[in-house]
C-alpha cells in the first residue's frame, strides 16, 4: 500500500537524523568522560530519546521503502547497501588499528578474543564481545563501540518489515499495528517491574532490546500508513502528544509515550519543512557509528584532559570529518544512483523512497 502524499517529497528527516546522531555523540562525550563541566549536556539532551526518535523515523521510512520497492529482494539489497558497508569499515578499522594503543603485544592482541570481536560485531551481535585485548582498559568503559547495539535492533526491524506488511495485507493494518505496539509496551512495563524488584541490570538491558523498541518503530509505521488522518487532525495529535509528554514528567504514561514521541517527530519531519538538508550529503550514520571509538581514543590518550570544552569541540570536529569521509568514500559508493541519499546531493528536492 503506497502512500503518495506530496509531503513525502520534501521533508526534514535527513536533518532530524543528523540532530539525533549529534545528540547521542554529545551525551556520550559527557558520560564517558565524566567531566563535570560537560554535565549540562545531559541536563538538556537525552541519548535515550534520540535513539527512540531514530526508531520512529526508521519505522516511517523503512515501511515506505518496502512498499515502494519492486520486490523483497530489491528492498533487501537497498538495506544491505545502506547499512553494511560503513558498518563493516568501522568494525574492521577499530579491530585493526587499535592494536597501536593496546597494552598487549601484537601477538596477544590478534588472538581468539580478537577473532571473536570481529565475528560478533560483523554479525551485529556486539554484546557477545564488545572489547578488544588490552584496549581502553583504563577508560571508564572498555567497550570499543557501545553505540552499535542499536544496529542489531535496526537490522531486526528490517527483517520484520516483510512479515508485518504481509500481515497488514492479509488481515488489517491498524489492528496489527495496535497489537504489536501494545505488546511491546507491555513487555517493557513488565520488565520495569522486575527491574524495580531486583538489583540486577539484566531486566533494564532486556527492556532495551526487541520487542521493547518495537513500539517506536510501529508508531512510525502508523504515521506512514495513516498520514492522511494525521494531516487532517495534526493539531489534535500534536496537542495530545505535548500533553502526554508534559504529564509523563511527573506521572508515568509509558503506554502512550512512544506514540507521543512519534507524533512530534513525524510532525517536525513533515510539516515544518526547512529545506533540502540532504544536499550536503548524509553524515548522520557516520556520526553515529564513529563517535564512540573516537571519544574512547581521546580519553585513553588523555587529550585535552585539562580543557573539557576543547575536548568536546575536538570530538565534534574529528567525528564530523570522519563522517564526511565515510559518506563520500564508503557509503555513497555502494548506493544506487537513484537512492535518495545520492539524488538529494544533486537535487534540491528531497525524495525518500530508498531511505
Amino acid at each position: 500500500m503506497q502512500n503518495n502524499n506530496p509531503r513525502l517529497k520534501s521533508n526534514n528527516f535527513d536533518l532530524l537524523r543528523f540532530l539525533f546522531a549529534g545528540t547521542v555523540c554529545l551525551v556520550h562525550a559527557c558520560q564517558l568522560s565524566g567531566y563535570k563541566e560537560l554535565g549540562i549536556i545531559s541536563t538538556f539532551l537525552s541519548s535515550k530519546i534520540a535513539v527512540e526518535a531514530f526508531f520512529v523515523v526508521s519505522g516511517f521510512l523503512i515501511f515506505m521503502s518496502y512498499e515502494r520497492s519492486s520486490s523483497t529482494r530489491s528492498y533487501a539489497e537497498k538495506r544491505i547497501r545502506r547499512i553494511f558497508p560503513a558498518y563493516t569499515v568501522v568494525v574492521m578499522l577499530c579491530a585493526l588499528c587499535l592494536v597501536f594503543i593496546s597494552s598487549k603485544p601484537s601477538g596477544e592482541y590478534f588472538s581468539s578474543k580478537w577473532i571473536k570481536y570481529v565475528l560478533a560485531n560483523l554479525s551485529f551481535l556486539n554484546f557477545i564481545q564488545h572489547s578488544l585485548p588490552g584496549v581502553f582498559e583504563s577508560n571508564k568503559l572498555a567497550a570499543v563501540n557501545g553505540a552499535l547495539w542499536t544496529l542489531k535492533i535496526e537490522v531486526m526491524f528490517y527483517l520484520s518489515v516483510p512479515v508485518f506488511v504481509y500481515l497488514f495485507r492479509r488481515f488489517s493494518c491498524l489492528p496489527i499495528l495496535a497489537l504489536v505496539y501494545f505488546s511491546s509496551v507491555i513487555y517493557v512495563f513488565i520488565l520495569s517491574i522486575f527491574a524495580g524488584n531486583s538489583d540486577s541490570e539484566l531486566y533494564v538491558v532486556l527492556s532495551r532490546q526487541l520487542p521493547g523498541q518495537l513500539s517506536y518503530f510501529m508508531a512510525g509505521a502508523f504515521f506512514y500508513y495513516f498520514l492522511h488522518l494525521f494531516e487532517k487532525n495534526s493539531k489534535y495529535f500534536v496537542s495530545f502528544a505535548i500533553l502526554v509528554l508534559s504529564i509523563n514528567t511527573t506521572v508515568s504514561l509509558s503506554f502512550i509515550e512512544p506514540f507521543a514521541i512519534a507524533t512530534l517527530v513525524i510532525f517536525f519531519g513533515l510539516f515544518l519543512y526547512m529545506g533540502n538538508f540532504g544536499k550536503f550529503g548524509d553524515i548522520s550514520y557516520g556520526v553515529y557509528i564513529l563517535h564512540f571509538p573516537i571519544i574512547q581514543i581521546f580519553l585513553h590518550e588523555e587529550w585535552f584532559k585539562e580543557s573539557p570544552w576543547l575536548f568536546l569541540i575536538s570530538i565534534i570536529v574529528v567525528t564530523s570529518v570522519g563522517a564526511m569521509f565515510m559518506w563520500h568514500f564508503v557509503e555513497k559508493k555502494f548506493l544506487h544512483r537513484g537512492s535518495h541519499y545520492v539524488s538529494a546531493t544533486i537535487s534540491r528536492r528531497s525524495i525518500t523512497p530508498n531511505k
